[in-house]
């Protein structure tokens, strides 16, 4: 389940996603398969040879790539993995406002 993200903010990702950009959202997330995550970013990109570079810089394998139907292919990040490549990239919003590291 996905929560803490506005309307705008979603489609704004799909813009960027849609514009061949890598684009990144944040959300608070839940779902029992994962019990200790609290927060997911789906990096995604519609040109996959393009997703699929950025991932190589961190060690994501193109297998990981959600592809569906809907044309926003996307990795999606937790945990450390997750912080470590946020905070690499830049994006202390994304860590603050949906990561609580102890």
């Amino acid at each position: 389940m996905a929560f803490g993200l506005t309307k705008r903010e979603l489609l704004a990702w799909k813009q960027c996603v849609k514009r061949g950009e890598i684009a990144f959202l944040t959300h608070y997330w839940l779902d029992d398969r994962f019990p200790h995550a609290r927060s997911v970013t789906k990096v995604g990109c519609c040109d996959l040879d393009t997703l699929t570079q950025w991932g190589d810089k961190y060690g994501l394998k193109k297998e990981w790539i959600h592809e569906r139907e809907d044309g926003f292919p996307h990795f999606d990040l937790l945990g450390d993995i997750q912080y470590d490549i946020l905070l690499k990239e830049g994006l202390h919003d994304h860590i603050s406002r949906f990561i609580n590291r102890k």
